[in-house]
């Protein structure tokens, strides 16, 4: 009873309890933290900071950049060095002896040596840059070997010009000079100035002339626009410059025909296909002329 009665009469006291809601500066850092740029910031940025200020401040030192210059060029060069990546010599396919000597001598290159070291482009073009050559490839084989494969140019026909004696090819690309005409007599040859720039007609006027082909000497182009074709012993075919092919087929027609080409003449002028003109050679000329006096003279 005296304890309840105590208890009664002493004073009531109530516990105090705890405010559930943060601070200010606790509310406002929270959502600063969740806002996604300042968190990548924290996570990204800042540290990203500080690895770039720490490289900068070290490479800023001269002895720092040499160490690792010199670091990177004796790694560079353990890995140049290593066999695997050695070249050993050099096959050229595809060159005729005289330009695989060529290309041997243009290419000075002391093996082995490091495939790291070739500049390839540089190479092919300085072969590139031989007449002879139409297309080349290089590549590095297995086994440490430089391949070089060369397509040649094919000449197909020997132009005379006032610098000399040149082979083309299809396309009217000079291959390769010639000392004299005896060198390939298996080639037709075109005489004039401009003739090689016309390389694909002339072609094509020869083969329309094969069937006088035994006696054909060549072309000669006349005022870089029109052809003559020339044939033995002196004889000139003078072609037109619009349909030279034509023209020509005309006279082979009336050759077949009457045997024009057997005949004393020296030119066949077709620069008028309308209006064929006849030259007969000087003693030709002089017999006309008797038989034309003779037939006076009877008369």
């Amino acid at each position: 009873m005296q304890s309840l009665i105590a208890n009664r009469g002493a004073p009531h006291t109530q516990s105090v309890k705890r405010d559930p809601a943060p601070s200010r500066w606790a509310y406002r850092i929270h959502r600063i933290w969740l806002t996604p740029v300042y968190r990548a910031m924290l996570r990204v940025g800042l540290p990203s900071f500080i690895l770039l200020f720490a490289a900068g401040w070290y490479i800023s030192n001269p002895t720092n950049r040499f160490a690792i210059v010199e670091t990177v060029s004796e790694i560079r060069r353990s890995v140049e060095t290593r066999p695997e990546f050695a070249v050993k010599l050099m096959a050229v396919e595809g060159a005729s002896p005289v330009l695989d000597h060529a290309i041997r001598d243009i290419v000075a290159v002391e093996f082995p040596v490091s495939s790291f070291d070739l500049d390839l482009e540089a190479l092919q073009a300085q072969i590139s840059a031989f007449d002879v050559v139409q297309d080349v490839a290089l590549r590095i084989r297995p086994g440490g070997v430089l391949e070089v494969a060369v397509t040649e140019r094919t000449p197909v026909i020997i132009w005379r010009h006032a610098s000399g004696i040149d082979m083309l090819d299809a396309t009217g690309h000079r291959v390769a000079s010639l000392k004299d005409r005896g060198s390939r007599p298996d080639l037709p040859l075109i005489v004039g100035p401009g003739a090689g720039a016309a390389v694909a007609e002339a072609r094509a006027i020869l083969e329309a002339a094969g069937p006088i082909a035994p006696r054909l000497r060549g072309l000669v182009r006349v005022g870089e626009r029109r052809w003559d074709l020339v044939l033995e012993p002196d004889q000139r075919i003078m072609l037109p410059e619009i349909a030279p092919i034509a023209a020509l087929e005309q006279v082979l027609a009336l050759d077949e025909a009457q045997d024009v080409l057997a005949r004393d003449l020296t030119h066949i002028d077709m620069r008028n296909p309308a209006r064929p003109t006849l030259r007969m050679t000087q003693p030709a000329v002089e017999e006309l002329r008797r038989i034309r006096s003779l037939d006076n003279g009877e008369r």
